[in-house]
């Protein structure tokens, strides 16, 4: 017997942890990763971890949530990460771009300040707003279909507890509810290469959850080598 499995991603949390456990001195293009490489790599790895009697888990779905950069304030980061969904979006991989969120500056007498152009001008970048919310809602939607019967939440983003004690405590109730698994990179090595060491989410007292852990050649597997300038 196999699972279908859906792996939900916070694709910049899965991405900014690959740089800091993997190649934090490097750029964080170079820890670009591919969505759907990932999600089978993260699959191939769980089912070589699980223990005898255990069943595989087969990928169903890949669902990529991820910040999306203004074009009238960061117009190059926009058009790189608009290229990016459109070819992870090619090879399979269902992506969903939020809009970040700016905050503006404001002249001295309480008004917003615009540039040349009309715009508004941001204090900084944008920050991303609603993704874990997305996830979250995502993660329990996929656990109630049907033809789901494993969710695999790949974040270490400490706001999504609660969406795993949910999960536990639902499928305790109800078998039908699918399974919750987590994911994260792991860098046995990271102490001696300076880095910061890897991490899982972990459910609350009273709740256990199968975590895979994926280490550098998992990373190097997943990573996205396309050209995007």
């Amino acid at each position: 017997m196999t699972l279908n499995a859906v792996v939900v991603m916070d694709y910049q949390n899965v991405h900014l942890t690959a740089h800091d456990v993997f190649d934090r001195h490097g750029g964080k293009h170079e820890a670009l990763i591919h969505p759907r490489r990932f999600a089978e790599v993260a699959i191939q790895r769980r089912n070589k971890t699980q223990r005898d009697g255990h069943p595989a888990a087969l990928l169903k779905e890949v669902i990529a949530f991820r910040g999306l950069p203004h074009s009238h304030y960061d117009w190059e980061q926009n058009r790189r990460c608009s290229a990016q969904a459109r070819q992870w979006r090619l090879d399979g991989a269902t992506v969903v771009l939020r809009d970040l969120k700016y905050s503006f500056k404001l002249t001295a007498e309480g008004t917003p300040d615009m540039d040349a152009c009309g715009h508004k001008v941001p204090t900084g970048p944008g920050r991303e707003k609603g993704i874990d919310v997305l996830v979250a809602l995502t993660c329990l939607h996929q656990a109630l279909l049907p033809d789901v019967a494993l969710v695999i939440l790949a974040s270490r983003d400490t706001d999504l507890v609660p969406v795993l004690n949910t999960l536990i405590d639902m499928r305790r109730e109800d078998p039908a509810v699918a399974k919750v698994e987590t994911v994260s990179w792991f860098n046995r090595n990271a102490r001696r290469e300076g880095n910061l060491p890897g991490g899982s989410l972990r459910p609350d007292r009273g709740r256990r959850v199968w975590n895979t852990n994926l280490d550098r050649r998992c990373f190097e597997a997943s990573l996205d080598r396309n050209d995007y300038s």
